[in-house]
């Protein structure tokens, strides 16, 4: 029988027990994130008025490279993890490439997707501090089944707004998230004043990322009890999620190879950041050599064609304004099905290790994500979100350059989540009806002229 997988776990007392912050080690730190209402850097205080003041902490936290997870979440987190690492011989097989190909498998949580990682402590350090409300946006929906879930964990209400054209692509997120007890709103939305402002302008507007922040963040300035959340961009939520790349690499001893090549799909940064951050530590401390490659779509090319540049990171300027790679907090995504990457922005701290070429970036076409992704579930038995398809695809180009050229290199990427709720973008895909989507030039240069 011919090899299809090996898998590779923690013992419980092997799982870490901190978080990395690689703010600490980056030799040039991110230029401070600016308050819309002072002009000035934000300070923990400004900032905890909508996050919680320990999330506060953590974002603005530069000098400190060890978080401690808190035991309540470290106890939520042993339901799941660790999460397998998977060697992917019947995709190797596949490609008839010399590669070795890791795969981190984060769809195995309780939502399918890495957001728990992130929404677990935010729902804990809310509650800790007498919140009674959560509120927060979501794309294609994991974000908001994870915040949903841990809100009910911790006692928490929850109330989601989701972007209007994956509330009506994905309905059945929608029901999970109902399911959890949340109140969930398409957005753009008539019960926000930001809402109706962007639906006063674009009346058909089908919504973004950065309308539905702007319709959270709007609802947690003006309820009591209420705290905002959210699951990607911020540099907090890239910390939780460097839990992913601490167990990879615990891992990956025990697999006796260390990573030539580090991939993760790219939105606002969270799941990349997770499984390379802790590995990119060693490039930066030890001088490793390891490349890492965020894979985002081509028609929301921000790292590979925005502009560095102060953004807000919402359509209604309600969010600190972040230094980052941007196509204008005015930018509206195509409707592609990878609802989670059609965001205008990045981080602050990826978008400052970009900048520093300590990392590159690439983008997908939609056609071509669900090409990889199929590829991958017919040789790996995993059908894998359509997010997840674009880092996917990124690490075949790196095997097939391996065919190429005869290297032996070791490739590990992040499955950020299983497909199994996507499935009717997969039905489009195989009749036929899905289509590839770009921006001009001129687009992008209207949208960032007054950036």
């Amino acid at each position: 029988m011919d090899k299809r997988q090996k898998r590779y776990f923690l013992s419980e007392n092997e799982i870490p027990t901190k978080w990395y912050n690689i703010q600490a080690d980056m030799p040039n730190k991110p230029a401070p994130m600016i308050s819309p209402e002072t002009r000035q850097p934000i300070t923990v205080e400004e900032l905890s008025k909508l996050i919680s003041k320990e999330a506060a902490r953590q974002e603005l936290n530069i000098t400190d490279a060890w978080i401690d997870i808190p035991e309540p979440v470290q106890e939520m987190y042993r339901y799941y993890r660790s999460t397998p690492l998977v060697r992917a011989y019947g995709l190797e097989k596949a490609l008839g490439t010399p590669a070795h190909i890791y795969f981190k498998n984060e769809s195995v949580s309780p939502v399918g997707s890495h957001k728990l990682n992130s929404a677990l402590p935010q729902a804990y350090y809310c509650k800790q501090e007498g919140a009674t409300n959560i509120t927060t946006e979501t794309g294609a929906g994991q974000w908001g089944c994870a915040l949903s879930y841990a809100s009910k964990v911790f006692g928490l209400e929850c109330a989601v707004y989701q972007v209007k054209i994956s509330y009506e692509q994905k309905p059945y997120r929608r029901s999970v998230m109902q399911a959890f007890g949340a109140q969930v709103t398409p957005s753009p939305s008539m019960s926000t004043r930001a809402g109706k402002d962007i639906l006063t302008k674009y009346p058909n507007h089908q919504g973004s990322l950065g309308t539905a922040i702007s319709e959270a963040v709007e609802l947690a300035r003006t309820t009591p009890g209420c705290k905002y959340s959210l699951g990607s961009v911020m540099s907090h939520v890239s910390l939780h999620q460097t839990i992913i790349g601490l167990e990879a690499e615990l891992q990956m001893q025990k697999a006796g190879e260390y990573p030539d090549v580090v991939i993760g799909c790219f939105g606002g940064g969270s799941n990349f950041s997770g499984i390379a951050f802790p590995f990119m530590r060693h490039n930066i401390l030890d001088g490793k050599k390891t490349r890492f490659v965020a894979a985002e779509p081509e028609s929301c090319p921000k790292l590979t064609r925005g502009k560095f540049c102060y953004d807000y990171g919402d359509e209604s300027g309600y969010t600190p304004l972040m230094p980052m790679f941007s196509l204008g907090h005015s930018f509206k995504p195509a409707n592609i099905h990878a609802g989670g990457l059609r965001y205008h922005g990045a981080g602050v701290v990826v978008s400052q290790l970009l900048k520093d070429g300590l990392m590159e970036a690439v983008d997908i076409s939609q056609l071509g994500s669900f090409e990889a992704g199929l590829l991958f579930a017919k040789a790996e038995g995993i059908v894998p979100a359509p997010e997840s398809c674009h880092a996917i695809a990124a690490t075949i180009a790196e095997a097939n350059r391996c065919k190429e050229t005869g290297e032996e290199k070791v490739l590990l990427f992040c499955l950020s989540g299983h497909g199994l709720m996507d499935m009717s973008a997969y039905d489009q895909y195989i009749s036929g009806s899905l289509g590839n989507y770009t921006i001009s030039d001129e687009d992008i240069m209207s949208n960032t002229q007054n950036l």
